[in-house]
This record gives C-alpha cells, structure tokens and sequence, in this order.
C-alpha cells in the first residue's frame, strides 16, 4: 500500500496518538501544517478507502486507529524506493546512505552488528 506524503502525516500522528479523533490528530500536527479539520478528515477517508485507518463511532465523533502497522508502511515505501531508484539494488542503497549521511560511530556499529546478525541467520550454532 502506497501512502502520499500527506497521508504519512497523519499516519505518523495516528500510530502515536491513537485511537484519534480527527480534531486531535490536527492538534498534533507537525508545526506547519496548517490544514483545515476538512482536510484531516478527508485525508482520514482516503485512509480508510486504502485500509490504513479502522474507525468505531464514539458519540459525535469516529475514534481512529492505526490498521497498517508502521513496520509495514516503511518496508513498503523502502521497497517502492529500492526498486524506483536503486533498480533493486540493496548493496546501492545502502553506499547511497552511507555517502549521504553522517553517521555516528554508535550508527555504524550498530548498522555493522545489524549485518552481522543477518548474515548469522540460518548458520547452524
């Protein structure tokens, strides 16, 4: 499932604030975004439609929650990514991470016991 960077927005308020009103979920926007009560809720519809947002009615107002998992929604985008502009190339991407960031010594040990760990899978002890 694709998310627009709009729906990121408000994916990300959701998947720390939730279960959400549209109301709050304006309310903890990032500083900057000055969009309408309107435009949350269509934002919210859309999510809907695609199966990222459940919604139970609480009085007047929908509670919304999270249905994609955050996990889900970054491997889809890093994959939409990997394949666009890294034609599939994982070694790529991360040379393209490694020149374009600054990483800290912790990040790179980190990213190197990362590495590690996946290439210890499947060896037998």
């Amino acid at each position: 499932m694709r998310l627009t960077d709009a729906e990121w927005v408000v994916m990300n308020v959701l998947w720390e604030q939730a279960p959400a009103t549209a109301r709050d979920i304006r309310r903890h926007l990032p500083r900057g975004t000055a969009w309408a009560y309107t435009t949350v809720k269509t934002l919210l519809t859309r999510l809907q439609d695609k199966g990222a947002v459940t919604s139970v009615k609480a009085g007047r107002s929908d509670l919304y929650s999270p249905a994609l998992p955050r996990s889900e929604a970054r491997r889809n985008a890093l994959s939409e990514v990997l394949s666009k502009a890294f034609q599939g190339g994982v070694t790529s991407l991360m040379h393209c991470l490694v020149e374009t960031q600054e990483l800290t010594e912790d990040q790179k040990r980190e990213l190197l016991g990362l590495l590690g760990e996946s290439g210890k899978e499947g060896q037998e002890p």
